[in-house]
């Protein structure tokens, strides 16, 4: 029997001729692998099931490999490396549990909106490097999704305070992080009806394990994504010290702030993607060699052969896309079209990838008992955050068509 995410063809996409990847980035590829293999699969296989959390354990030695602070500067404890190897570790990751990929995004992506000022502040990114002190980040809302400017819950001054009142929804890891960074609308005149105007981040510290005082929430019922909850979250007059921040990250310009950040976090959900198929592919080779049916291995079958052959494509087309995008990024162009080219591309090519694999493990499959229905499960989420496959392609068609005029 094939246990639960069993490393198949663990050599798959190890071979040499990948032009973007240097002999530092192959190692640090093969190191996530390792860890992947050794570490996250053991822990996903016994925990997803149970809809268990991501034990601290395994995430303090993810900061012991520097996976926090891969794209934080070597200044401030981190690897001072790129998107491109952010998202190699994140496509290694997910392979294992998505969630596991998803969390070192609060370390990588947060180290910005840490709160506090001078040496405290410093000593906090230097924390976050190492996985000791990560973000939770809380935009959505119950009315307000892929549309930021429609964000309600309400930010006052007063004084070197904020005071917070409202309801978000969809805050991951509200509970274990040590603080959240709150979008909130800071002016309601909105700029003379420029509604993405008037946004403001605001990070509200809290102890790990807990929900901010003042705030009331529960955990959101998933059907996958398992490793940690979901919040919905209700702000009742929330106090946190205000602070100055320059650039797009000051009072009223969050969303700036928001949109900069979309290219590197549509980018990471591709990798989450690829991960997501690459494990399915290789467990579906695996079982494709040691299932047998009418006297031979169900690998000896043309369709199953086909199956496994454009699964491997499609993995391979998403990954050189990922690669191209993420050296863009770090090339400092502007790649808005070519991001959500790859976050729709990879998370719809996820989709139907771990649905094929499924069809090779035909019942067994459908159990708990074979992780290819934890990559099922979570592929279908990629589709959907990280801004939606629709929202991906209504950016894609804008930046090549424009707007249409009408014919007179």
């Amino acid at each position: 029997m094939v246990e639960a995410a069993t490393v198949g063809s663990y050599e798959l996409d190890n071979t040499p001729g990948h032009g973007y990847l240097t002999e530092e980035r192959r190692m640090m590829k093969e190191l996530a692998r390792d860890f992947t293999h050794n570490e996250v699969i053991p822990v996903a296989n016994k925990l997803d099931p149970e809809k268990g959390d991501i034990p601290r354990e395994l995430i303090d030695k993810m900061g012991e490999l520097g996976f926090f602070g891969i794209t934080i500067p070597e200044k401030y404890g981190g690897l001072g490396l790129g998107t491109f190897e952010y998202c190699l570790v994140a496509e290694e990751l997910a392979r294992g549990w998505m969630s596991v990929a998803s969390i070192i995004a609060r370390g990588n992506s947060f180290y910005r909106s840490i709160p506090g000022t001078g040496d405290e502040r410093l000593e906090k990114i230097e924390r976050m490097a190492r996985g000791d002190y990560l973000g939770a980040f809380s935009m959505s809302e119950p009315n307000a999704g892929s549309d930021v400017a429609a964000i309600s819950c309400r930010a006052k001054r007063d004084g070197d305070e904020w005071i917070i009142n409202g309801s978000k929804y969809w805050c991951t890891f509200a509970d274990g992080a040590d603080f959240i960074n709150v979008i909130a609308r800071t002016d309601t005149d909105q700029q003379g009806g420029k509604r993405h105007l008037g946004l403001t981040s605001i990070a509200v510290e809290k102890p790990r394990g807990e929900l901010p005082k003042g705030v009331t929430g529960s955990a959101i019922p998933k059907i996958g994504y398992f490793g940690w909850k979901t919040y919905e979250l209700h702000f009742d007059n929330v106090r946190v010290p205000a602070y100055d921040k320059p650039g797009d990250d000051s009072e009223g310009k969050a969303f700036y702030s928001v949109a900069s950040g979309l290219e590197v976090a549509r980018a990471h959900t591709a990798a989450r993607s690829i991960g997501l198929a690459q494990g399915a592919l290789e467990d579906a080779i695996a079982y494709a060699h040691e299932r047998e049916q009418f006297g031979q291995p169900i690998g000896n079958f043309q369709a199953i052969r086909f199956k496994i052959a454009t699964m491997a494509t499609e993995i391979e087309a998403a990954r050189q896309l990922m690669y191209h995008v993420a050296n863009e990024i770090d090339s400092g162009r502007r790649c808005d079209k070519e991001a959500s080219m790859v976050k729709y591309f990879a998370a719809e090519m996820a989709e139907r990838v771990t649905s094929e694999g499924l069809q090779i493990l035909g019942g067994a499959g459908y159990t708990t008992l074979h992780a290819m229905e934890r990559y099922w499960r979570d592929a279908r989420l990629t589709k959907i955050f990280e801004g939606s496959s629709e929202i991906q392609q209504r950016i894609i068609s804008d930046n090549l068509l424009g707007k249409v005029k009408r014919s007179k």
